[in-house]
Parts: structure tokens; sequence; C-alpha cells
């Protein structure tokens, strides 16, 4: 706003003493009455006011006690007229003898536009400005609204951007209001660094962090574009990290950030005071509630004797101790931890304190920021209600929760005074985010070939937490669709109920002579029995059919098992299973794990109902253990049985079948027992199967020090080993079950006629020795392993390249 005031605010009333003549060149204010020739407000002259009325104008010039206006209310009429914002210039003079008021008036905004503006949409920007079409033109609005602009460019990342607001006038006194706008590239992280780590290399804290360094695939995410706030977030990140390791002593001093115009990008700086690493030399639990027995709280500690300490187990264990302690009927019950430490041995004993806490209610629950998210979805995250006790824990845990949705880009529960002292307001301040999902993805499998898949998903379906998803699979030896629905409050309870539509059809290939199809729907219930440990319940039905291409369905070209085709002309089978999958995970990571422990031990019964009957039971172990330098080791154990039940006879498609799933360096199928009677256009048979297998492996993991950390790239050294044997399927026609041992060579009439089973299995214990290349890329987890066998079968099928997506195999 123009407005030139030469009057200093101490001494506006000797300024005003001056009556006779205005002060040449000054914009506001010459002279107006002496006290001795004071006037009311009615006798102010108005002049060039257009759309503002003059009494308007008068109002704000109010008489003191004697009701006329002295020098003290026109100093506060003027500063009240220059805050409304409405005149970009304002002047007082005296004309014989009464105070005369000339305005120039605030244009009129006709139009706001912008211009040059590519990423950010224009409705993004009109809700951040406050100067608005048919409102007045304030200039230091305008600067200010520019400066809001260039704000929300910098949280996107472009801090490169520049803003210059343009004021088109036209007739009438209105403007139009034109804000150019250079966008700029988006400003990336050039580097970061850490200074004073010394237990934990700077690679492996990169891991812990969410920003990342710009890098060739930067533009398939928004990790390296540099984020204060996000850079903030990180430090506690680092911070949580070296507390669950046992350096209860750390601090992360600051997160120096620095603008590098040649570079065009931010180095960042962590600077890290690491202390000392603990170990826990006891744990105690004491009550001063004396009908509470601290030690029946025992058994709810995280935390062991000789372990490192760890703040995080300290956090489960306060929460769960908690939880019991209200549950037995201690609503007010707190758990605080004391934690003396011995600086010469550098240990910790640990004492849980179990205290009487404040008599605090919660009186409401405030839910503010979900636009798209149903009240009812963020509430059932919470074990406590209004009118319930408030137990920070329990609020804790809800915060946790609505973070693990991944529905929220922000999530803060605060606490303010209720209408009472013993009352307490919880306000749930939530930032949505984008719970969507399109996928169009092309590639390669060696088992699958050319694939190609359309997917869509969507989190948060219809705002009200669920989960649904689409997908249509194209490939040359693959394809099929799946259609997936997840609701993980089944009736209000914390119950996941899950339902799944699918067709696949798996084509002939290099490794299997015929093709399948199968078409079905399952359904499933999963519960949290603990936070590590997960059982699933589920029925499946499905529908399963075999076909041969027409160049082979000739049983004279001998290319085809008698199995398949005794499948083929059985026609398609039902199958009705029920099943379950206990699950233990302690995994740090389940997409890029670096310690814990993964166990999961799965049954399905097939029988209930449908054609097919038999008992599958697998179990899988990996455990994953840090070494040296980064360099993570992993151990695997996995077995399966597959056992007949009642008279029926296991059909072949019903075994486990085995290749680099169970042993690198082979094909898909390409172990165990085989139909070496059937010499084809894919070599000795059909891949048999079996009803045992086992195996194990080891394997260490490394990163490649050399390249930046962003490249997700890290090199792996395996070994395996395994078996898979008995096939108990069909044999001769009308002798189905009889073991591979009995089956003796088959006769060339036989062969002629499809009449027997030349089936080979000498129980032979495959191994491998190779290495691999892990890639947490922008699309996924990708792996290529190459391995070369150690001892095979002499019909097995050697594959000792494989590409597939997985961290394992």
């Amino acid at each position: 706003m123009k407005v030139g005031l030469r009057v200093l605010r101490g001494s506006i009333v000797a300024a005003l003493l001056s009556i006779a003549a205005p002060l040449a060149g000054v914009t506001v204010v010459t002279g107006v009455a002496t006290p001795a020739l004071a006037q009311s407000a009615s006798s102010i002259i108005v002049e060039g006011n257009r759309r503002v009325e003059a009494e308007t104008i008068r109002s704000y010039f109010r008489p003191g006690p004697s009701g006329r206006l002295d020098n003290a209310a026109i100093d506060d009429g003027l500063k009240a007229l220059i805050a409304t914002n409405l005149f970009e210039d304002v002047r007082l003079s005296n004309r014989g003898g009464r105070l005369v008021v000339s305005v120039v008036e605030n244009a009129v905004i006709g139009r706001v536009a912008f211009e040059g503006n590519k990423k950010l949409k224009d409705e993004q920007l009109s809700v951040e400005i406050q100067s608005k079409p048919r409102g007045t033109l304030s200039r230091p609005m305008v600067q200010a609204d520019a400066q809001r602009i260039v704000e929300l460019y910098r949280r996107s990342g472009r801090y490169d951007v520049r803003v210059n607001p343009q004021i088109i006038e036209g007739p009438n006194n209105r403007v139009d209001l034109v804000f150019e706008i250079t966008e700029g590239k988006k400003t990336g992280v050039a580097s970061i660094e850490f200074v004073g780590n010394h237990a934990f290399s700077s690679y492996r804290l990169k891991d812990q962090i969410k920003t990342r360094e710009s890098n060739l695939l930067s533009f398939l995410s928004s990790g390296d574009v540099y984020d204060p706030d996000r850079v903030e977030a990180d430090r506690d990140l680092i911070r949580r990290f070296y507390l669950k390791n046992g350096y209860a002593d750390v601090q992360v001093v600051a997160a120096l950030t620095e603008y590098d115009p040649q570079d065009k990008g931010f180095h960042i700086t962590f600077k890290i005071e690491e202390g000392q690493q603990y170990r826990v030399s006891s744990v105690s639990v004491e009550s001063t509630i004396p009908s509470l027995d601290a030690n029946s709280l025992r058994s709810f500690s995280h935390v062991s004797v000789g372990s490192v300490y760890n703040a995080v187990a300290v956090e489960k264990s306060i929460e769960d101790m908690s939880i019991e302690a209200s549950r037995r009927g201690y609503a007010f019950a707190v758990v605080r931890p004391r934690g003396d430490r011995n600086f010469e041995n550098h240990t910790v004993a640990l004492v849980f304190s179990v205290q009487e806490g404040p008599r605090n209610y919660i009186e409401r629950i405030n839910i503010r920021g979900n636009m798209r998210t149903r009240e009812y979805v963020i509430r059932r995250e919470f074990d406590i209600s209004e009118g319930d006790a408030y137990n920070r824990a329990l609020v804790d845990r809800a915060e946790r929760r609505l973070k693990n949705l991944d529905f929220f880009k922000t999530v803060k529960i605060t606490t303010e005074p209720g209408s009472s002292s013993d009352r307490v307001i919880l306000n749930v301040d939530l930032e949505e985010k984008s719970t969507g999902e399109f996928s169009v993805s092309a590639g390669y499998s060696t088992s699958d070939g050319i694939l190609g898949e359309v997917s869509v998903a969507e989190r948060n379906f219809l705002g009200r937490g669920l989960y649904a998803k689409a997908a249509v699979q194209y490939g040359q030896y693959a394809r099929g669709y799946s259609l997936s629905f997840v609701e993980p409050y089944l009736l209000d309870y914390r119950v996941a109920f899950g339902l799944d539509l699918f067709q696949r059809e798996q084509l002939h290939n290099s490794y299997y002579s015929y093709d399948t199809k199968t078409t079905g729907f399952s359904t499933r219930l999963g519960f949290s029995l603990r936070e590590d440990l997960t059982l699933q319940l589920r029925y499946s039905f499905y529908r399963q059919e075999v076909s041969l291409d027409q160049n082979l369905f000739n049983p004279f070209t001998t290319a085809v098992s008698l199995p398949v085709l005794l499948e083929m002309q059985q026609g398609a089978k039902n199958t009705s299973l029920v099943g379950y999958t206990l699950t233990y995970n302690t995994l740090d990571n389940n997409i890029n794990p670096t310690s814990g422990l993964l166990a999961e031990l799965k049954q399905d019964f097939a029988g209930v109902g449908g054609d097919v009957t038999y008992l599958k039971t697998t179990g899988d172990v990996k455990y994953y253990q840090p070494l040296v330098s980064d360099i993570v080791g992993l151990l695997r154990v996995q077995g399966g049985i597959l056992n007949k039940i009642g008279n029926d006879n296991l059909r072949m498609l019903d075994h486990f079948q085995m290749g680099p799933n169970l042993v690198r360096g082979f094909a898909p199928a390409g172990i165990g027992p085989r139909d070496i009677s059937r010499w084809g256009a894919y070599g000795y048979g059909d891949a048999l199967g079996g009803t045992m297998y086992w195996g194990a492996s080891a394997e260490l993991q490394m990163p490649f020090w050399f390249l930046p950390k962003e490249v997700g790239l890290k090199g792996a050294i395996f070994a395996d080993v395994g078996q898979l044997s008995d096939y108990k399927g069909p044999a001769f026609p009308g002798g189905a079950g009889v073991p591979v041992s009995l089956l003796g060579r088959c006769s060339s009439a036989q062969v002629s006629t499809t009449a027997c089973l030349d089936a080979f299995d000498n129980n032979a214990i495959r191994s491998s020795v190779g290495v691999g290349l892990i890639w947490q890329s922008p699309f996924g987890p990708l792996r290529f392993d190459y391995a070369i066998p150690l001892s095979k079968g002499p019909y097995d099928h050697v594959q000792e390249f494989r590409f597939g997506g997985g961290t394992t195999f």
C-alpha cells in the first residue's frame, strides 16, 4: 500500500499544529485543526471515494469524550483507514478550518490467473492465495501471495521457482492479477553424509532414512526431492535406530543442509554422537499399587538379561504391561521405565515401575483432516473411547496403528484440557494421501516368458478402509485374471476377511508338455495372535483341467506322459480344500530384511467335497543375521510332505514340483521323479513330482560399496542343497499309486500304446553354488541368479541363469 505518513508517531500533535499550509511533497497529512478549532466527525470533507461511502470513511474518525475530534482521534482514524486495505493512498489536509480526507481507492481485482504452472494446478494455487476475484487489490497482499506460491512449490521440491506478479490495469479502476511462474526443475539431494558414526557405516544408516540421493532413476520416485520436514523426521529415525541397537546415549545433534548452486541440489550432513553400546544387566518390575503383583507382569517384558539394550522392546514392554494392568481393573496404572547405567561395564539395569497415575478420563476424541476416510475407520484403531480412562500407552498404540494403515501422510495425536481438571480431549490430526494404484507393467521371466500385467488397486476403497484389486495378466506362457477384496475388520472385530476370484492358464513350454486351466475362488480369515504371530484360515475351491497341444495329442508321437493323458481323459476335476497358515515374523524389514526370523507352517486338507483328497503340509524358515561391514547372512530350511487320504489316488498335478525354488541352477520342475519313456519335443518326458521334499540354503548378501546407495544393488553368494522324491501318482492304467521303485522299463509295445509309465527316481540329493544380483528397483525387488549344479540326477533339467522378483528365491 502506498501510504506516506511523514509524521512521527509520538509527535503527530506537533505536526498537525500547522493549519495554514500543507507541506509540499507529503503524501499523507499536512495540517488539521488545532485543539482550539476542533470539529466533529460529521464536518469532515471526504474526497476521491468512488465505491466506499463518505459516511463509512467518516466513521473511522471517532471523537473523544468531548464530542470533538482531537489530535489523538485523528491519528487513530488515519491508522484505521490504512488498516482496511481499501485505499492505495490516504491524504489529510486542512481547508478553511475543516479536516479534508482525500483517498485513492484500491483497484478491484477482476481476474486472478496463473501462467507457467505445469506441476501444480490452478485450483491448488488459488486455495493458497488471499487475493481473490472481486476483491480489492492490495500490493502487500500480492507480494505475500507470491511468497505463498513459492513456499508451495518448495514443499514439492522446487526451490528454483520464481513468481512474478503482474497487475494489468483495466477500465473503471479494475485490474487483472496474473502470477507469472517459472517452475524450474526439482531441487534434489546431491549428497547425504554422516559425521560421528563409528558403529554403523553410512551405507547402513542410509537404509534407515526416507531421504534419498538423486540418481538416474530418481524420476520414478520422490525420495530424492529435498523436504525439510522429511529431513527432520530422518533425524528421529536415525536416533531410534541407534536406540534399538543399544546406544542409549545417542544424540543426532543436527541435520545441516546447504544448497549448492553448482550441483543444483542440497548437501545434507547428519552429525551424530553415538555414545557407548549398552547391554541389559538385569530386568525387574516393581509396583507401588499394593494389590497389583509386580512379578505377575514380568512375563510381559520383551527385554531379556544379557541382550543388547533395545528401546523399541522397552516401549513394547511398557505398552503390554499397561494394557494387562488395565485389563485387570487398574485403568489408571502407569508403567515408567528406569535405566540405571553402569558406565564402566556399559550395562543398564532396567526397572519397570508400575504406579497409580492421575485419574483422568477421555472427554472427547476430535478427528480432523479426514476428508475421505470415514471416521469409524479411524476410531476402530483405538482401544479406548470417550468416557474411558486416559492411558498414554493405548494412545501411542492407536497412533502407531493409524500410521501403519498407510492412508495418511502424517498422523499426530495431541491432548488438551477438558471441561474439568480430570478430563482430557484427544485431537487426532491427519493429512490424507493418495491410496489408489494403477500399474501397467511388462517384463520377462525365465519360467513364464514375456508377460505383461495391468492392475488397479485401492487400499482405502470408498474411504471405508477396504482393499480392492483387479489384475489382468497376459504372457507368452501364462495368462489370467484375479479379483481381490479384503475387509480388515469383519463385523467390527479385528479379524481380516479376504475374498479372491481367479483364473490362471499355464501353457505348454520347455518345462511342461501340457496346458492347465484353473478357475476358482478362495476365502480367508486372518487373526493377529501377537504382534509377531499371525494365523490365517482359508477355504478354496477351484476347477482344474488339462489339455494338450494338437501337435502333441497323438500317442504315437510318444511326447506325452501317461499321467498327463489320464488327467486329460478324466476331464476337469474340482478341488475343495480347507487350510491354515501359521506365521512367526520378527524381521526388521519385510522387503529388505537384515535381521530376524520368518517361519511359516502351512497345511491344506482337500476332500471337503470335490473330486480330490489329500493332506499337504509344508514348512519354511528363514533366518537373517547381520555379520560384518553391512554383510547379511541368510539361512533357510524348508520341507513338505503330501499324504494320501482314503482310497482316492493322488493326482500328478497335486505332487510337489520343484526346481529353482528348492535348488537354484535347475529349471522349473527340473528335478525329481521323471517319465523317461516319453522322448518328446521337450526332452525326457514330463516331471512327475514327488510327495516329499526338503531343502537348505546358506547365503551371504553384501552391498556394492563402490556404487551409490540409491542405486539399490547388492550381491549374493549362496549354496543350496535339497531332494524331491517318492512319486505316488498314476503308473499303469488301473494301477495308480505303485511305488516308483517297482516300476520297470516299458517295452516298446507299451510305449507305443501309452500303456505304462517308465519313471526314474534315484532319490539323488541335488546341490549347487552360485552368485546373485539383488536390485531394489523402483518397480519392486528383482533378482538375477547364476548357479552351477554340483550334484544332479541324470535326467534333471539344468537352468544356470534365473531371473525373477523378490529378495529371496
